[in-house]
């Protein structure tokens, strides 16, 4: 009995991963602005979410509670990596191609600028316009108010909009293409 109800626990986790993982990945990619650390911060929340796999009620809620965890995740990974600072290294860095994988056309210029962004509102901006949240939704998964989400997105668009006009984006298209 106890290895049917397990196996069947596996089972259901494999499927929601396999459907869900690319979005995962994308929206981990956007977060941590590079390949590596997004498949370590998609590996996490996995992990995190089949632990609490039974404990979930509402099936459909676990794509939100999937977020949260990778928000959180992220954000604890940054905290970490402020306190322990990196050392310089002789080493040269891995080359990383000009095309982006994950991009996928959505406009590498402005995603670039998107990457500067401090992590807040960075999170913000991902949830809303890639993920394509409700105000309400992102605030739930974020931990804050529907007040602050809307606060970190308005300076979020202040500022992609002040560095894409420097860079010579068309800022207006641009962002009007985001905010869709």
């Amino acid at each position: 009995m106890v290895q049917d109800r397990s196996s069947s626990k596996d089972a259901e986790f494999s499927s929601w991963m396999a459907a869900r993982q690319p979005a995962l990945l994308r929206t981990a990619y956007l977060l941590t602005g590079e390949h590596h650390g997004a498949e370590d911060l998609v590996q996490q929340t996995l992990a995190k979410v089949y632990l609490t796999w039974d404990k979930v009620r509402q099936r459909d809620a676990i794509d939100g509670y999937a977020r949260r965890i990778m928000v959180n995740e992220n954000n604890s990974l940054w905290r970490r990596a402020w306190k322990k600072r990196e050392t310089v290294s002789d080493e040269v860095p891995e080359w990383i191609p000009a095309h982006d994988a994950y991009d996928e056309g959505q406009g590498s210029a402005l995603w670039n600028l998107v990457q500067t962004l401090p992590r807040k509102q960075r999170a913000a901006v991902v949830l809303r316009y890639y993920e394509e949240l409700t105000e309400a939704e992102t605030a739930d998964i974020l931990g804050v108010s529907v007040g602050t989400v809307k606060s970190q997105t308005s300076r979020a668009l202040a500022t992609l909009r002040g560095q894409a006009s420097s860079h010579g984006l068309t800022s207006e298209a641009s962002l009007r293409e985001e905010e869709r």
